[in-house]
C-alpha cells in the first residue's frame, strides 16, 4: 500500500481446491482458486490488494465478493481465518440454512468455504475491532454466498458483489453511509433473510441488483407517449379498485384506465 512505510509480504492468501466447483453467475470455476484478500474481499482470478472501497457497478475485469471492503490492518490485532469443509456438521448447517432462505430447491451442500476477518483493526487506527465473515456454499448446480457481520467499528466501506463488466452486481444497503458501521450498523442489524447480521445471495444464476428479468414487449419510441392498452391476464386490485388493463407511460408511474371492472 503506497501510503504506508512497510512492505506487506503476505497481503492475501491463495487457496486451491481441485475436487469441487463453484458456479458464480454462470461461470464455472472447476479448478477452484480463491484469494482471501486482507481488505475484506474475495477474488477468483487473481489477488487484489485495493484498500479503497469502490462503488458497484465498477465495470471492471474481475469477479469480486466484497464482504466489507475497507482498509484493514491485522498486524497489531485481529486474525484472518479461512477453512474448507466437505463433511462435518458445517455442511448440515449450510444445507439447512440455504433451504430455509431459498425454499423449493431441495438443496444439499457438498462444499463450504468460510473466511473470517476476526476483530481486525482499521489502518491507521490500531485497536479498533471489526468482525466479518464470508461463507461460500456449493452443491450440484447451485452456489450461494452468505455475508455475516459481527461488531463493526466506525469507518467508510462498501459491501456486496460485482462481476466482470458488472453483468451482475449488488450493493448492500447502507454502504458508504453513516449508519453502516458502529453499534447501530445497518449491516449487523439488517438482513435480507430475517436473520440480523446475515445477508444471503444465490450466485449461480445471479441477479441484476433488485431488478426482475428485463424482457417483454417494447413500447413505442415516443416523447411523453404511452404504450397501447395492455389487457391484464389477471385483475389487479389497486387500493380497493380492480383493474383489467393498464398503460405503461414514459414516467415513473403507470397510467391506469379510469374505468374499473
Amino acid at each position: 500500500k503506497k501510503h504506508r512505510n512497510f512492505t506487506c509480504t503476505k497481503p492475501m492468501w491463495k487457496i486451491t481446491n481441485t475436487d469441487y466447483k463453484l458456479i458464480a453467475h454462470n461461470l464455472k470455476y472447476r479448478k477452484l482458486i480463491i484469494y482471501v484478500n486482507q481488505n475484506g474481499h474475495l477474488t477468483f482470478n487473481g489477488a487484489f490488494s485495493s484498500y479503497s472501497p469502490q462503488r458497484f457497478p465498477m465495470y471492471g475485469t474481475r469477479d469480486i465478493i466484497a464482504v466489507f471492503w475497507t482498509d484493514l490492518d491485522n498486524r497489531v490485532n485481529g486474525e484472518i481465518y479461512y477453512n474448507q469443509y466437505t463433511s462435518s456438521s458445517v455442511l448440515q448447517q449450510a444445507t439447512q440454512d440455504i433451504n430455509r432462505y431459498f425454499p423449493g430447491l431441495n438443496f444439499n451442500a457438498n462444499w463450504v468455504f468460510v473466511a473470517t476477518w476476526y476483530e481486525v483493526a482499521y489502518y491507521p487506527t490500531t485497536g479498533t475491532r471489526t468482525t466479518i465473515q464470508a461463507v461460500l456454499i456449493s452443491g450440484g448446480q447451485y452456489s450461494f454466498v452468505l455475508m455475516n457481520y459481527g461488531i463493526i467499528a466506525l469507518t467508510t466501506h462498501n459491501a456486496g458483489y460485482d462481476t466482470e463488466n458488472s453483468t451482475h452486481h449488488f450493493t448492500i444497503p447502507g454502504s458508504f453511509s453513516n449508519n453502516a458501521t458502529g453499534i447501530y450498523s445497518a449491516f449487523r442489524l439488517g438482513s435480507n433473510v430475517n436473520v440480523p447480521g446475515r445477508w444471503a445471495f444465490r450466485i449461480d444464476l445471479g441477479s441484476r441488483g433488485p431488478l426482475y428479468p428485463i424482457a417483454g414487449t417494447t413500447s413505442p419510441r415516443l416523447d411523453d407517449g404511452s404504450s397501447p392498452l395492455i389487457p391484464l391476464q389477471r385483475p389487479f386490485v389497486y387500493f380497493g379498485r380492480s383493474y383489467s388493463q393498464i398503460y405503461v407511460c414514459g414516467l415513473l408511474s403507470n397510467h391506469w384506465n379510469s374505468k374499473s371492472t
